[in-house]
């Protein structure tokens, strides 16, 4: 793939960061309290963030902070991704009667590298057909953890099992996202039959991060996959870079070193 992928307009990036960002509080374990704050921080002067994403024992807190301005997402399977097909549908089942309004499940990546394939892949198909045929379905695939020879395979078989959305990472490993990574699902989505999304969580901090992964996505997909129904950022820390972006109070960046480098170590997203 060819792309400038030193990224694009600050501003221009900021916004769109801004409009395609879950707004994360998965530390564990958590208090209801932070995820109140962060949900409080949801609807900005700039406008809101596309959802909330939090544990599912902190649906009703974010809900109750938040109202009914942003979507709320959580987590199921999460973080390693190698729950028993029925402890996931009865996470599920809590999760949707908590008020969830959409699901991110982590892939069994594990399974899927020791040749069982299709049990990877029938998980994910189970949880889809449990949830509503409406709600967004983002399947995390662990990519940084994954040999750069699976990610493709791994990223199809999520798309058979019905993902409506790739995600690179729970950010719970060393190893987050890249831009390789997601050039890869960006060919697997590009190829998709049916419309899919991508999600890039693991490290991106900065808005000159967000805007290379925006720039990556545009070149591959066009202006238009940048919209919230088929491009996310899962992150906390993100929020603060944007606003000081949109608001003129960021400091400038001095050089093609400044920030992080979204394909170097990326880290944590929460």
């Amino acid at each position: 793939m060819s792309a400038d992928v030193s990224g694009m307009d600050p501003i221009r990036a900021a916004g769109l960061a801004l409009s395609c960002l879950d707004l994360t509080d998965l530390a564990d374990p958590g208090r209801a309290e932070d995820v109140a704050a962060l949900a409080a921080r949801a609807v900005t002067p700039h406008g809101p963030v596309a959802a909330l994403c939090v544990w599912p024992r902190f649906i009703a807190a974010a809900r109750a902070a938040s109202g009914d301005a942003v979507p709320i997402a959580t987590v199921i399977n999460f973080p390693r991704g190698d729950g028993s097909r029925d402890a996931i549908l009865a996470e599920l089942d809590g999760a949707l009667a908590s008020g969830a309004n959409e699901i991110d499940l982590v892939f069994d990546w594990r399974a899927f590298l020791s040749g069982r394939r299709g049990f990877a892949e029938t998980l994910v198909r189970s949880v889809r057909a449990a949830m509503p045929a409406a709600m967004p379905l983002k399947v995390i695939l662990e990519t940084g953890e994954l040999p750069p020879d699976a990610v493709r395979p791994v990223a199809e078989a999520a798309l058979a099992g019905g993902a409506t959305m790739l995600k690179t990472s729970t950010g719970k490993t060393a190893h987050g996202a890249s831009l390789e990574a997601a050039a890869t699902l960006l060919c697997v989505i590009a190829e998709a039959p049916r419309p899919v999304g991508l999600k890039i969580s693991g490290g991106v901090r900065s808005v000159r991060d967000a805007g290379a992964y925006l720039a990556l996505a545009e070149a591959r997909m066009g202006a238009d996959f940048l919209a919230p129904a088929t491009f996310r950022f899962g992150a906390s820390g993100l929020l603060d870079a944007v606003l000081a972006t949109l608001s003129g109070t960021a400091p400038q960046d001095t050089g093609p070193d400044a920030g992080h480098n979204p394909g170097q170590n990326p880290g944590k997203a929460y």
